[in-house]
């Protein structure tokens, strides 16, 4: 049983998105989640109200801006917003999953980079730091004016794999389904001992995904797809048959954020993946949760971060595997 954290200025609310996990974190921190109340009114804007005292409290928001992303959005800018005027100490807020985070750069004339948008409106709400999982792009960090905390959900993926003889072996390759996530595949990698391959890809049209060519050598290995999130699940599933195409004899695949919209449950279904990996950043309704996807918690792993923030100790041990082990 986790015992009591003993600081009482240290508070975790939770707002709609993904409180399964919000509860987990306040367990594994030793906290209660402290009481908040989320509602519409009948035309739909959000109203929060805080049922307990935080003045001079260092306050933890846990929000994942999934969707419905324009809602969860706004709940959290509010709820900034009314801590700050019941004179919160520090506003902390944090997410598992960042909406919005795609829209990273300008891709071609007269498009918007909304993820620093959206980091606008959470500086400017109040906010006075953010704890992150797994950005689309690291550099996101820097569209942020104020401290900012990334961790990576890759070392979570090690231990099952680490854990899981099967996939313990000689004859495992990490696989990145693109170039821009080669960096991520090398992380998983160098934690599993495993080599990389890349599968270089050409994208006509957003959401749609057309397999090139295979750098590496998979023919006769264990294939392991990484990904920071799967979303229509073309990119991933194009990939896992251009493996087995090429001579894989298994394919798994594995992600950070489980988005998982529109056809994406029937394609993993109908492909030739054995087995989905994925962290419960973002709260999946229970039809979603097939035999087919496994999923750990980034529960203790966001707590100990919440601990060492607070305590104002370094965040960095958490970047290995096995930080579950660290003391």
């Amino acid at each position: 049983m986790t015992e009591q954290y003993k600081d009482p200025k240290l508070k975790i609310f939770s707002l709609s998105s993904n409180i399964p996990l919000a509860e987990k974190i306040a367990k594994e921190v030793g906290v209660e989640l402290g009481v908040v109340s989320s509602t519409q009114f009948s035309d739909g804007e959000v109203k929060i109200n805080i049922d307990e005292s935080i003045r001079g409290a260092h306050v933890y928001i846990i929000q994942s801006t999934s969707y419905p992303v324009n809602d969860h959005l706004m709940e959290l800018l509010i709820m900034i917003d009314a801590l700050r005027r019941a004179s919160a100490k520090t506003i902390n807020v944090v997410l598992p999953y960042y909406g919005y985070a795609r829209q990273d750069r300008k891709a071609q004339s007269r498009e918007p980079i909304t993820a620093k948008l959206v980091a606008n409106m959470i500086t400017m709400a109040g906010a006075d730091r953010v704890l992150a999982l797994d950005l689309h792009a690291p550099q996101i960090q820097g569209f942020f004016d104020m401290p900012v905390d990334h961790l990576l959900g890759s070392p979570l993926l090690a231990n099952y794999f680490l854990d899981n003889d099967k996939l313990n072996s000689d004859d495992v390759v990490v696989v990145s389904p693109d170039h821009g996530g080669v960096t991520r595949a090398r992380k998983l990698a160098e934690f599993i001992h495993a080599p990389i391959a890349i599968i270089d890809k050409r994208r006509p049209k957003a959401n749609v995904a057309e397999v090139m060519n295979i750098i590496g050598d998979v023919k006769g290995k264990k294939c392991i797809l990484i990904d920071d999130m799967i979303d229509t699940a073309g990119t991933i599933t194009l990939a896992a048959q251009a493996l087995q195409d090429a001579g894989a004899v298994e394919v798994y695949a594995c992600c950070t954020h489980a988005v998982l919209s529109g056809p994406a449950m029937d394609r993993l279904e109908n492909s030739v993946i054995k087995e989905v990996i994925v962290t419960d950043s973002i709260n999946l309704p229970e039809e979603k949760m097939t035999p087919k996807l496994v999923q750990v918690s980034v529960a203790q792993l966001i707590a100990e971060a919440i601990k060492r923030i607070h305590e104002n100790r370094s965040v960095s041990p958490l970047f290995q595997e096995k930080f579950k082990m660290l003391d």
